[in-house]
């Protein structure tokens, strides 16, 4: 057979020939430039055999994202679209056993508030009204207590506050102006106290609708709260004994100042009250129940208006 001659032993009476072979590589490698040259290069990679013979296309250009685990109590099925939603958790943050006990025992004033409006209603009914007066207070109190805890403990949650809107309304909103229809139904017109009673449950739901999605502020209140008319509807309950028709009126007014824009100081803007007014509402508590709560409440009612009309005037003065 025939042998080329560079395949040969070179030695050096041999030489390579410098012809024929070299333009052979010369023109195949100017064709394979042309051909990458004109041929787009995918940017992905093909198929790749992996020791379990099984291909994948892996990206060039894309790096890879690594995938973070699911969150505790979330669904494993989310590419399933039939499958249930997962369950959102109560408590935020770390779920430990103290943490729950906190958060039990905060939302548990919560319930107790709810139970408690409940009986009064029941008592109501049954003509127990000075019972669902004080079981109203308790309502109070237990609502004075669950978002303090909450704070203290650091579990304040959206599900405590969207829980607590629930136990007002509950309370507040619909035993309170129950029981003050039980107390005074008898004395005075059926048609206008039951409408004032409406009333105060409808602004108490809009009320505390709107405190919910609205900004918080320190120092005042935008409207009378739910928690402060439910008081005075139920110490209204215990203290006065001669219904007038009047109380409708003022019943009306308490709801309707419930869903105002006007500011109301809080309770912890009584220590700027001047030292020298104290004792006037200690006078008239010893001289009569009755007329020194309706001024008092009065005095609250119109408190409003006039650091609405103060403000107003500095904005324009300013």
């Amino acid at each position: 057979m025939r042998t080329t001659p560079w395949r040969r032993r070179r030695v050096t009476d041999s030489p390579r020939p410098a012809g024929r072979g070299l333009g052979r590589l010369r023109r195949s490698s100017s064709l394979a430039r042309r051909l990458v040259a004109i041929r787009p290069i995918h940017p992905i990679r093909t198929l790749r055999r992996r020791r379990d013979r099984t291909s994948v296309i892996e990206s060039i250009d894309q790096p890879v994202i690594p995938i973070s685990p699911a969150p505790a109590g979330a669904s494993t099925y989310v590419d399933d679209p039939d499958a249930p939603p997962a369950p959102i958790p109560l408590l935020p943050g770390e779920p430990t056993a103290r943490r729950r006990f906190y958060f039990c025992l905060a939302n548990s004033c919560t319930v107790t508030s709810i139970l408690l409006g409940m009986g009064a209603i029941m008592l109501a009914l049954n003509g127990s009204v000075q019972i669902a007066a004080v079981l109203l207070l308790g309502c109070i109190l237990m609502d004075a207590l669950d978002g303090p805890l909450a704070r203290r403990f650091g579990v304040a949650s959206p599900f405590g506050a969207q829980m607590d809107s629930m136990a007002d309304m509950c309370s507040f909103g619909i035993a309170a102006p129950l029981v003050v229809f039980q107390t005074m139904g008898a004395d005075l017109p059926t048609w206008a106290l039951g409408a004032a009673c409406a009333l105060v449950a409808v602004c108490a739901a809009i009320r505390l609708a709107r405190f919910n999605v609205s900004p918080k502020d320190g120092r005042f209140f935008s409207g009378v709260p739910t928690t402060l008319a439910a008081t005075v509807l139920a110490l209204g309950t215990l203290l006065l004994t001669s219904p007038h028709v009047v109380m409708t009126v003022g019943i009306a007014m308490l709801a309707l100042m419930m869903v105002s824009s006007f500011p109301y100081a809080k309770l912890s803007q009584l220590r700027k009250v001047p030292p020298w007014l104290w004792p006037l509402p200690v006078v008239g508590l010893l001289l009569s129940i009755e007329v020194t709560f309706i001024v008092l409440v009065a005095v609250y009612l119109l408190s409003g208006p006039v650091l609405w009309a103060v403000h107003r005037r500095q904005a324009i003065v300013a």
